[in-house]
């Protein structure tokens, strides 16, 4: 007797993981990506971070915090939204070859693309990011705490899956990958610049605040200074709970938002 053919909620485990292990083949056979998401922003923060290092003055209570300490939760971002881009645009490919196609007519529910997708994208980013992350103790000079390590660790998980769901939505209408540059230099990487990522929120000038408090990824960054640098960091608009609390929200909304797309046609 022939067996019954998988259910879609039954083939979503197999389909994510499918979906998941090629996106971290593809990493693997295009190196070419792990300079795009790794090095430019190392490279970003030794020129920037010792460029201004000497003239910049973060306004920490301790008052000896340069720009290359400050800089670094803002450089870790940047890694994870450049890897979130290039893992992305991969959908874009994948429509092109037929991949796409093959899994909206498979057994398979929608939502594993999804999934698959974003899981991917971030497991990458966070390889990436944690390399960096190994850093901070050898930029600070000591140690920052293992729960603060952890809880820095945790924030990027969240943040990588966010900024995946966010290329997700961007890549899934496009049949262009200019077009999909052309919409990430003028949504992601202004998201990323007024973040707090590369200058205090708190010295913002006034017209620029409501559009900092708007802006999703300065939760983001808010986390990552607060786990890093303490209750004294500098550009600390709001407790960390708040931030931690909109940060989840934000990626909640991200992956559902990601999902409804995928309900339309490719």
């Amino acid at each position: 007797m022939d067996a019954a053919p998988p259910t879609p909620a039954r083939a979503l485990a197999p389909a994510v993981r499918s979906i998941w292990q090629r996106e971290l083949l593809r990493f693997v056979r295009q190196r070419s990506r792990l300079v795009g998401a790794f090095a430019t922003p190392v490279i970003f923060w030794v020129l920037l971070g010792f460029g201004a290092n000497r003239v910049f003055d973060a306004g920490s209570s301790s008052g000896d915090m340069g720009y290359l300490v400050y800089f670094f939760p803002g450089a870790l971002i940047m890694i994870l939204l450049f890897t979130a881009i290039f893992s992305t645009i991969s959908i874009i490919e994948d429509r092109r070859e037929g991949f796409l196609q093959g899994v909206l007519v498979s057994p398979a529910p929608r939502l594993a693309i999804v999934l698959g997708k974003v899981l991917g994208g971030a497991t990458l980013a966070c390889v990436q990011g944690l390399i960096f992350l190994l850093l901070y103790p050898i930029v600070m000079g000591g140690w920052p705490g293992t729960a603060a390590m952890l809880g820095a660790v945790l924030a990027m998980v969240v943040i990588a899956v966010a900024l995946t769901a966010v290329g997700f939505c961007m890549a899934w209408p496009m049949d262009s990958t200019a077009g999909y540059h052309a919409l990430m230099n003028v949504l992601l990487m202004p998201m990323w610049f007024l973040s707090g990522a590369v200058f205090p929120a708190t010295t913002a000038p006034l017209w620029m605040k409501p559009v900092i408090y708007l802006n999703p990824l300065t939760y983001g960054h808010q986390v990552m200074i607060g786990l890093l640098h303490g209750n004294d960091a500098a550009g600390l608009l709001l407790p960390l709970p708040i931030s931690a609390v909109t940060l989840l929200f934000f990626t909640s909304a991200m992956v559902a938002a990601a999902a409804k797309f995928t309900s339309r046609e490719a």
